[in-house]
């Protein structure tokens, strides 16, 4: 059953965008399982994709709009290494779940199935208990709402390791040219510090603003800090740690060009406490 956890976990996660919510709809779905009349069940696997999937859409429906800010981040998932690991290949790019924000929770999963795990409209209406021509048109209405931010499930790192090092180099320096050059001249901040932790700031924009925020973070919270480069949701990271505690998560969103087009910093426990130290 635990290999079977594994291939869940996807499906779970990029519907809730918690890791977290993932673990209890599978522990949900499992329990259920466990403990009921199997003879039905032609294919394991198949059948408890397809609960979790249906458990998911039915926690994010259910799940109020937070009340401690306007900014909510997903909870960040490692991924370095997803090349030797199947469940991590199909986590969805950090950027596309905060797209998928938009959308309803069936809306999302229709999505997900059909542009992330390749889906049929066939596959997707058994699924959903639904129709093929229903599954078409929540696509489409899907689509409609993202159309204006065009969607991409894949990474764009590219030679983001190079942007990660000057990046790292600017702030240690406390160069705000150097910094500010890295930046697109739209760059967009968000941070999300839960319902407990108090930021600096939850959203700012402009290359200019966001370089020295970034600067008076680093200097007066930061400069003891491990910087350790990583990918986060397939998407270029850096996560900094006080001695062997992960204080705050960037996640870098960048474009074809290699600019920083907005930084998602994450500082909720809640939503770190799940990622480990890389082994490298």
């Amino acid at each position: 059953m635990k290999d079977y956890q594994r291939v869940l976990f996807p499906y779970a996660y990029n519907i809730l965008g918690s890791a977290d919510d993932a673990k209890d709809a599978i522990q949900d779905v499992m329990s259920a399982f466990l403990t009921a009349n199997q003879e039905h069940v032609e294919n394991e696997k198949n059948y408890l994709i397809r609960s979790v999937i249906n458990r998911a859409i039915t926690i994010k429906t259910k799940k109020k709009k937070l009340s401690y800010g306007d900014v909510w981040l997903p909870e960040p998932v490692a991924t370095e290494g997803a090349d030797t690991q199947a469940d991590l290949k199909d986590i969805v790019s950090y950027s596309m779940l905060i797209l998928l924000e938009q959308l309803t929770a069936k809306e999302r999963a229709v999505f997900i199935l059909k542009e992330a795990f390749s889906y049929s409209h066939e596959d997707i209406s058994g699924v959903l208990s639904t129709t093929v021509e229903t599954s078409r048109k929540i696509l489409s209405r899907a689509k409609e709402k993202l159309k204006h931010q065009p969607p991409n499930t894949k990474s764009k790192t590219g030679s983001s390791s190079e942007i990660l090092h000057h990046y790292i180099a600017a702030i240690r320096a406390r160069n705000i040219e150097q910094l500010e050059a890295l930046l697109s001249q739209d760059i967009a901040f968000h941070a999300d510090g839960g319902a407990k932790m108090n930021i600096v700031a939850k959203y700012l924009s402009g290359a200019h603003e966001v370089s020295g925020l970034l600067l008076y973070i680093y200097d007066k919270y930061q400069t003891g800090f491990s910087i350790i480069p990583t990918e986060i949701n397939h998407e270029p990271s850096l996560l900094f740690y006080s001695g062997s505690t992960l204080v705050s998560c960037q996640v870098f969103d960048l474009s074809p060009e290699g600019k920083i087009l907005r930084i998602n910093t994450i500082i909720d426990p809640e939503k770190l406490k799940n990622i480990q130290l890389p082994v490298r």
